[in-house]
């Protein structure tokens, strides 16, 4: 047996050797891309390129490799051969380990910089201003829809969404305190009202407060005494918060989409599997939602998402938000929004961007 295990090992220490050469081999190609790429000042990071390579490498995976380890080895060798190419940073909700920090790791992998922000309004500022590449935040929830804060932004912002990501949500309730003792608890208002039943069964004296991130509401548990705290476990491996209780979530399926935002949009030749975002109003007459969405319903351009939100300019007034299912280049897209354009006051293109796998 140990002849045998010898052996073994010794060819897989082969292998080894030969896969760093590749990898070596591999990244210098990526640095010459980003030669090339800033000699045209254009974009460093291109979601389409990203998708199109991950559907390469799953298909010619026969295994024992699972799909989901493959591709988390390829984000790790993509965010190395970005960092290669031009330093990135991307701002998300901070502090560290929140659901938004995981949604970018996953997206970007471990060789970029990140910037944690207070709020959602200051990843948008930051990736304006040129102060981080990218940001990243929530727009809707599984259990609980919209995210408010990231949809109202979207009205005012040059930005455009690049890439999306759905990312299952898995909470758990951190404290030093047992239960009986836990007086407050502070999170997200998202992750609060994730819980709201588990909260309500176990915790019905508690006062809920509402804090600008998961993981914020770990430090504040850290430190307070009969307070805990909703957040993923990682958040409270970070800040010493022992686990008090697992899988408090409601559904089981619970999943965030996160988008996230550049300065310019993705590119025009699209991934073949692409979304558009738009952000419509309407005039404020009868059947004007309906003649809004025929333009879509004709060339069979199907709706994945509406959703309306106040457009604060005046009471009772209400913007649009529409994901379709296509890319903005696509000649039946272009005829929709020509054709939208001569129905509606404002008719805004978000971006288009390659469809995230659920």
């Amino acid at each position: 047996m140990k002849k045998q295990l010898a052996q073994v090992r010794a060819q897989i220490d082969a292998l080894d050797q030969k896969v760093v050469r590749i990898l070596n081999t591999r990244l210098k190609c990526a640095q010459r891309i980003g030669e090339l790429k800033r000699g045209a000042k254009t974009r460093i990071y291109v979601a389409e390129r990203e998708a199109d390579v991950l559907r390469r490498v799953a298909s010619a995976n026969t295994g024992p490799l699972k799909p989901a380890a493959l591709q988390a080895i390829y984000r790790e060798i993509m965010s190395a051969a970005i960092s290669l190419e031009k330093p990135l940073c991307v701002a998300y909700l901070g502090p560290e380990a929140t659901n938004t920090h995981a949604a970018a790791l996953r997206k970007f992998g471990s060789s970029v910089d990140y910037r944690p922000m207070a709020t959602i309004a200051d990843i948008f500022t930051a990736v304006e201003k040129g102060e981080a590449d990218y940001g990243v935040v929530p727009v809707e929830n599984s259990t609980e829809g919209s995210v408010r804060d990231s949809l109202d932004l979207f009205v005012e912002t040059p930005l455009k969404i690049v890439a999306e990501l759905h990312q299952e949500i898995e909470h758990t309730l951190l404290s030093r305190e047992p239960l009986a003792k836990i007086k407050k608890v502070y999170s997200k208002d998202q992750a609060l009202a994730q819980c709201r039943r588990w909260l309500q069964r176990h915790l019905p004296h508690a006062q809920l407060v509402d804090v600008d991130s998961t993981a914020y509401g770990v430090q504040i548990a850290a430190k307070e005494k009969g307070a805990a705290a909703i957040a993923p476990r990682l958040a409270g491996e970070r800040y010493g918060v022992p686990v008090a209780a697992t899988h408090i979530q409601d559904l089981k399926n619970n999943t965030s989409r996160f988008v996230f935002l550049g300065r310019e949009a993705s590119g025009s030749a699209g991934s073949g599997h692409d979304k558009t975002s738009l952000l419509v109003s309407l005039h404020h007459e009868s059947g004007a939602l309906l003649r809004a969405l025929q333009p879509f319903n004709r060339r069979k351009l199907n709706l994945t998402r509406i959703e309306s939100r106040p457009s604060k300019l005046k009471p009772w007034d209400y913007i649009f938000f529409l994901d379709v299912t296509g890319h903005y280049d696509d000649p039946a897209m272009q005829a929709a929004l020509k054709e939208l354009s001569r129905k509606c006051p404002l008719v805004k293109w978000l971006g288009s961007y390659p469809v995230a796998k659920r």
